[in-house]
C-alpha cells in the first residue's frame, strides 16, 4: 500500500495532534530560554536541565502517587539547577558555552547515578499520565477542534505561558529592565539597574521552563524516566530561540515545525515508503542545525549575549 493513499484528512488530523503535543516540551524550555538570552546569559546547560526536571518529576511522582506533584516538581528541579548555573555563569564568570556543555555532560551522570539509587534494579514503574483535556465546544469544531482542543492541561498551560511571556518581555517595567540587560548592561548599571541580579532572574526563569520541559515529557508523553529520555530536545529548544528571534509568540509558531516533522517522522514510520527510518528520525534534528546555522534567514541576538559582565 503507498504511502499517499493515505494521506487523507484523517492522517493530517492525527499528524497535526501530535505535532502540537510533541511541540509541548520544547516551546516550555523554549519560553525560559528566550528570559535568559533577553538578558544577556546563553544556557546551553538547558539540556542538563531538562533532563533534572524529568527525573525530579517522575520520582516525586512515584512517591506520590500524583501526576500534578510530579509536572511541578519537575519545575522545582529545574529552579534547583538554576541556582548551581547562575553562580557559575554570574557570580564564577565562568565561561557560559564551557559551563553549559560540562553541565549537560554531568547532569546525564548525576541522573543516571539518582536514578539507579533511588530505584535499585526494580522494573521502572509507569506512572499514570495526563489524558487528553477535551475543552467543551471547542474541541468540537471541525479538524481544528481535534487538532489544538483535544489536548493535555500542560500544553494549555504553556499556551498560556506564550502569551504571558509575550506581554511580560514587551510590555512591562521587568521586560524592558531584561532587555537593557541583554543589549547594553553597563548602560544598564549606569542607569541604575542591578545586571547580575537581573541576569539570575533570566537564568533562573530559563531553568524554570527546561525543568517544567522536563516534567511535561514525563507526565504527559512518556510516564516514566530513562537515560535517554529528553534526546536533544534541549538543543531544539535553543535553535527554537533563534528561529522564532527572540520572541515569544514567533518561538510558538518554531515550536510547531519542530513537532510537526517530529510527528511526521513517526507516522510516515507506519507506512511502505521509500525513505529510510534514519532519515525520518533525522528530520527535527536538520531543521535545528538549519535555523541555527542562520540558512534560514538573518538573526540579530541580544548585543551582549554571552558576554559576562563586571562591574568597574
Amino acid at each position: 500500500m503507498s504511502l499517499w493513499a493515505h494521506l487523507d484528512t484523517a492522517f493530517f488530523i492525527t499528524w497535526l495532534a501530535a505535532a502540537v503535543r510533541l511541540a509541548g516540551p520544547v516551546l516550555l524550555a523554549s519560553l525560559g530560554e528566550i528570559y535568559a538570552e533577553r538578558s544577556g546569559v546563553l544556557n546551553i546547560g538547558i539540556e542538563g536541565t531538562v533532563l533534572m526536571g524529568a527525573l525530579s518529576s517522575y520520582l516525586v511522582a512515584v512517591w506520590s502517587g500524583s501526576t500534578v506533584l510530579g509536572f511541578f516538581a519537575g519545575g522545582v528541579g529545574g529552579l534547583i539547577v538554576g541556582l548551581f548555573l547562575a553562580f557559575l555563569y554570574l557570580r564564577a564568570l565562568a565561561s557560559q558555552v564551557v559551563v553549559g556543555i560540562v553541565f549537560n555532560i554531568l547532569a546525564a551522570g548525576v541522573a543516571t547515578y539518582v536514578y539507579s539509587l533511588v530505584m535499585g534494579n526494580t522494573i521502572s514503574p509507569t506512572i499514570a499520565m495526563f489524558n487528553a483535556l477535551p475543552i467543551p465546544g471547542l474541541s468540537q469544531l471541525p479538524v481544528v477542534g481535534k487538532i489544538f482542543f483535544n489536548q493535555p492541561w500542560p500544553l494549555y498551560l504553556t499556551l498560556i505561558l506564550v502569551v504571558v511571556a509575550q506581554i511580560v518581555l514587551f510590555h512591562t517595567r521587568f521586560g524592558l529592565t531584561l532587555r537593557a540587560v541583554g543589549e547594553n548592561p553597563r548602560a544598564a548599571h549606569a542607569a541604575g539597574l542591578n545586571v547580575s541580579r537581573v541576569r539570575t532572574y533570566g537564568v533562573m526563569l530559563s531553568c524554570l521552563g527546561a525543568g517544567l520541559a522536563g516534567g511535561y515529557l514525563v507526565t504527559a508523553q512518556i510516564g516514566l524516566f530513562r537515560d535517554n529520555i529528553v534526546s536533544g530536545q534541549g538543543f531544539i529548544a535553543l535553535a527554537i530561540v533563534i528561529f522564532g528571534r527572540w520572541s515569544p509568540v514567533k518561538a510558538l509558531l518554531a515550536a510547531f515545525i519542530f513537532g510537526a516533522a517530529d510527528a511526521l517522522q513517526l507516522s510516515l514510520q507506519l507506512f511502505d515508503n521509500a525513505l529510510p527510518a534514519q532519515v525520518l528520525l533525522a528530520l527535527p534534528y536538520l531543521l535545528t542545525i538549519l535555523a541555527m546555522s542562520g540558512i534560514v534567514g538573518k538573526t540579530v541576538q541580544p548585543g551582549a549575549l554571552t558576554q559576562p559582565y563586571r562591574k568597574e
